[in-house]
């Protein structure tokens, strides 16, 4: 007692009372219960603090992350909604500029008729569906997916030309688009396309007389012996128009 408690037990004896009743039974209860409760606090851990003070560190370190992941956060929905109201300003106005450039494109193409495109929801711009309307001469009106293949590619090329006409690109290239067309029609093609070639590079490939002898460079495959195919480039623009139209 006197080595780990700091006890006399003398000292404890004398202070007593002889009379006094103690409850023994109580007190072991009271013993065990402690000795229990002791137990459960295990080893004494004698670098509690050391590990407290890197937890409390670490923790910091954490509410730093949350702070900034959270900063961040709020700064991008701002971004978001600056470039939603950015795309939706730029949207509706190249929108209604290329609207216009169809019906006129369409219009040209076909030698009359009408042309729309329309927004599904007018109200969502950056997410709505874009429905073709067209109605070429001599028909009722109709989407594009009811028109004939030559309308269709009719439409698609003046819808293409009507962006083109908005957003200019540097060279395109355009994939046999004249095969499902008439000469007539080939014809209302690459005039449109010749005044696009100011600004606007275009790579055809085709088999139609109608586009090639519009063209400057011609750049073709031929087999002059069988088996053996050979290329031919021919540049246009460096023959006399005699020779051209002979």
């Amino acid at each position: 007692m006197q080595q780990d408690h700091g006890l006399d037990l003398d000292s404890v004896a004398r202070e007593s009372e002889p009379t006094e009743e103690i409850d023994l039974a109580g007190l072991d209860n009271e013993l065990a219960e402690l000795r229990r409760k002791l137990e459960g606090i295990g080893n004494v851990n004698l670098n509690a603090i050391e590990e407290l003070a890197e937890v409390e560190e670490h923790v910091t370190f954490l509410q730093g992350q949350e702070r900034d992941l959270l900063t961040a956060s709020t700064d991008l929905e701002k971004a978001i909604k600056e470039l939603d109201e950015i795309s939706t300003e730029r949207f509706s106005k190249t929108f209604a500029e290329i609207r216009d450039n169809f019906r006129d494109t369409f219009r040209r193409l076909f030698g009359g008729g009408r042309a729309d495109v329309m927004l599904e929801d007018a109200s969502n711009l950056l997410e709505s569906g874009i429905e073709i309307i067209a109605r070429p001469p001599g028909k009722e009106q109709r989407t594009i997916s009811l028109l004939s293949g030559g309308e269709r590619t009719l439409t698609a090329v003046a819808l293409l030309f009507a962006v083109f006409k908005a957003k200019p690109s540097p060279f395109t290239i355009l994939d046999e688009v004249d095969a499902a067309l008439d000469e007539a029609n080939v014809r209302r093609l690459v005039n449109l396309v010749r005044e696009f070639t100011d600004v606007c590079q275009f790579i055809i490939i085709t088999h139609a007389k109608a586009t090639m002898e519009t063209a400057d460079v011609l750049y073709g495959v031929t087999m002059k012996e069988p088996g053996v195919s050979d290329k031919v480039a021919v540049r246009l623009t460096e023959f006399p128009e005699e020779a051209l139209t002979a």
